[in-house]
């Protein structure tokens, strides 16, 4: 997938089927609470395979990598900061393996946890150095393109941006937002409201930009309407399959494939170009969500 071809998405009105959750069928496949889960990039690699290729065979287009807490400042709080360069090349190369060709792979950066001056002690130098060295060990893996997401500091995003755009010019950078809705509207727990974001994002050249996590579907439409107002870049867009609900000690997410599925062409015309699922979605809300958008189109 080429700059380009992102790029003229808006206009052309294709629309590209992106993944679901990876935490969800992580823990369907064994991972234990409280474990790091970029560690089975190492110890249990075929079952991380299944994902990617699970989401692939359903119709994604591009899927993502088990890599979402892969930089070294969040991987240290696990021991193994020492193990990031592995741990992240090993997340690329699982992804494009298992696709084999079928789907484009966007490595997935996910934030560190920390605050940036003066809120927290990390310069911008140091947490660019931070996500430069995942993103380099995940391109040098394989990855097609870098979606830097789930963030709420929209200073720690753009670190992350420039950090891609040093790695490469010329590899797909995604950067996507998580909003919260309040008295005042949408913004993130560091009060960026999706305008702002919109804003400061397509500036820095972000080649597309969204939200995910946080919210379902109706309100995920209501968050891409508003990051429409503001800017041309092709939207990605990946709600959760409904709010979490604690049942029995268990985090259970309701919306079924189906009633996601309904909800796609208000998705589509509030301006999303890339659509997927975020927490709770499984491969058969993706393989809804690929029909939903076929019979759009």
């Amino acid at each position: 997938m080429t700059l380009d071809q992102i790029a003229a998405l808006p206009k052309s009105g294709e629309l590209i089927i992106l993944d679901g959750a990876w935490g969800t069928e992580l823990a369907r496949r064994g991972l234990p609470s409280g474990e790091c889960p970029e560690k089975w990039n190492i110890d249990h690699p075929e079952k991380v395979a299944e994902i990617p290729a699970a989401y692939a065979a359903s119709g994604a287009h591009i899927v993502l990598t088990n890599t979402f807490g892969g930089n070294r400042v969040k991987l240290d709080k696990s021991g193994l900061a020492d193990k990031a360069h592995a741990i992240n090349h090993a997340g690329a190369s699982i992804s494009r393996q298992a696709c084999a060709g079928r789907a484009f792979v966007f490595a997935s950066v996910g934030p560190t946890g920390e605050f940036l001056e003066p809120l927290g002690l990390t310069t911008k130098e140091q947490m660019e150095d931070v996500y430069r060295e995942q993103i380099a060990a995940l391109a040098a893996g394989g990855a097609d393109g870098i979606v830097i997401e789930t963030f709420t500091d929209l200073e720690e995003a753009l670190c992350a941006l420039r950090a891609a755009r040093a790695v490469s010019a010329t590899m797909p950078v995604a950067v996507s937002m998580t909003f919260d809705k309040g008295a005042r509207g949408y913004a993130t727990m560091m009060g960026v409201t999706p305008a702002q974001a919109a804003q400061a994002l397509d500036a820095a050249g972000a080649d597309i930009i969204g939200s995910n996590c946080g919210n379902g579907i109706d309100n995920i439409i209501e968050i891409v309407a508003a990051l429409r107002a503001h800017t041309a870049k092709p939207l990605w867009a990946k709600p959760n399959a409904g709010m979490p609900e604690l049942i029995d000690g268990q985090t259970v997410f309701r919306q079924s494939p189906e009633q996601m599925a309904a909800k796609i062409p208000a998705l589509i015309k509030a301006g999303a170009s890339l659509i997927g699922g975020c927490c709770g979605t499984t491969p058969a809300h993706i393989k809804a969500i690929a029909e939903a958008c076929a019979a759009r189109k």
